[in-house]
């Protein structure tokens, strides 16, 4: 009788627990048929089957969707999915499908189920709008989360304007995004391009939602994508991001040869600093600008954006030792228009191209990484403490050096900068916004110094 209680203890304790855990989720999917949720877009075919929400791609159709006809602003989600190897699936979330938006195709952010070589599978992707948002290169470990021929559990936090994801328990994206707050829920299955992917499917089941008394999951250490102008979050804070422009004043920069920062030729409005545009003379309006500050390992992020036919440049490594006319003496990430400046057609294999390292490598140019002139890009430039240098343009890699070694001392000795002893090779320098006479804006310029 003594055994008996104990078991019923612990069988009463099991159940409240369970009771605890679940308080405040629902069902998304009942398990037995698809109420509660409707079809758009392509012909795919979804059925229920043995409690699993099953998804089939065929030929000559767009992406398919099923998505819920209520709409969801702050949540936390989880399901489980399984897919067919060389298919490709995704998860809609505050997502949209409109008349006049592309006739009625589904929009907004996606976890994106990705088990292709590249291992992006738990990215966040925008949907028929702005693509990749956070690919995993922004965080290699979570490229292992996603287990092939095996049930994987999925985890979105959409609380406020944070956006966050978990692939198996393992954290792969985090943004942070104003541009819709919210949408539908939505469980895809991808148009294929061969005859041969067809009959391949990926299986759905356990879809619960939380709404209520959402309480984030604690801070970790990956990299937060931050969309919204001129902000740090607590995680980037935690993770040692600083601003280097306050968005408002000039401290920290002053006028590159110069001690303080220069009185006309740039301006600050709306959180923008921006180069007003000249004769197009380069550094002879306002000139240049340097930080205060001296940097050597670094994380840097900026966004910049072009008017038609510009050209700048962000520079980094600065010492201002060469005395030079003209542009003060670093490395290079170029920003230009590459249709309609003629510095694009310049230089060895295009070299002096958009997020280029200047007159040395040419940057890769990803179609997906390339935005309209008028519209803001994210630009980013690390710097290891090995010396390891990598340029980032919207999400993509698109250079990747090192300081010192034989490669690069070759192409240094090639270049305009071979006059230069040492060129590139400093401990610490300035990071510099270039004034070449066009009108150029910057904002978001945040770094953390590498250790």
């Amino acid at each position: 009788m003594k055994r008996l209680g104990i078991v019923i203890f612990v069988f009463a304790s099991c159940l409240s627990y369970a009771q605890k855990t679940d308080k405040g989720w629902r069902k998304l999917f009942n398990g037995k048929d698809l109420t509660g949720w409707k079809q758009i877009n392509g012909k795919a075919p979804y059925k229920v089957e043995n409690g699993m929400i099953v998804g089939t791609t065929i030929s000559d159709s767009p992406n398919s969707f099923i998505v819920t006809e209520e709409t969801f602003g702050d949540f936390i989600l989880e399901l489980d999915f399984k897919m067919d190897d060389g298919t490709n699936s995704g998860i809609q979330f505050r997502s949209e499908s409109k008349p006049d938006y592309l006739n009625g195709k589904v929009f907004g952010y996606q976890l994106d189920i990705d088990p292709t070589p590249r291992k992006w599978c738990g990215g966040i992707y925008d949907e028929s709008r702005r693509q990749w948002l956070y690919p995993l290169e922004y965080n290699t470990p979570a490229k292992n989360a996603y287990r092939n021929n095996e049930w994987n559990t999925v985890r979105i936090e959409a609380i406020g304007n944070a956006l966050r994801t978990w692939i198996n328990g393992i954290p792969c994206a985090h943004i942070i995004d104003d541009m819709t707050l919210r949408g539908f829920i939505a469980l895809q299955v991808h148009s294929i391009n061969k005859p041969e992917e067809a009959g391949k499917h990926v299986w759905f089941k356990n879809v619960r939602i939380k709404t209520e008394n959402l309480q984030p999951s604690p801070m970790d250490s990956i990299f937060v994508m931050n969309f919204v102008p001129n902000t740090l979050t607590e995680q980037e804070k935690k993770n040692g991001f600083v601003f280097l422009w306050d968005a408002k004043t000039t401290q920290g920069w002053r006028g590159a040869y110069k001690d303080k920062f220069p009185e006309h030729g740039w301006e600050i409005k709306d959180g923008t600093l921006s180069v007003v545009k000249s004769a197009g003379a380069e550094s002879q309006n306002g000139g240049d600008i340097v930080t205060t500050n001296e940097y050597g390992a670094f994380d840097l992020q900026f966004e910049f954006k072009l008017t038609e036919g510009a050209n700048s440049g962000v520079k980094y490594f600065v010492t201002e030792k060469e005395n030079n006319q003209g542009s003060a003496i670093g490395l290079e990430y170029q920003v230009l228009d590459d249709e309609k400046h003629p510095d694009a057609k310049l230089g060895a294999a295009g070299n002096r191209t958009l997020a280029s390292l200047y007159d040395l490598i040419p940057s890769e140019k990803n179609p997906r990484g390339l935005k309209k002139i008028g519209e803001w890009n994210n630009g980013r430039v690390i710097v290891y403490p090995d010396n390891r240098v990598e340029h980032w343009l919207n999400g993509y890699k698109v250079v990747e050096y090192k300081r010192g070694n034989n490669i690069y001392k070759a192409l240094v000795a090639r270049s305009k900068y071979a006059q230069w002893e040492n060129f590139g090779m400093a401990e610490k320098g300035h990071i510099l916004l270039q004034d070449h006479g066009d009108n150029v804006s910057f904002r978001s310029i945040k770094i953390k110094e590498l250790k």
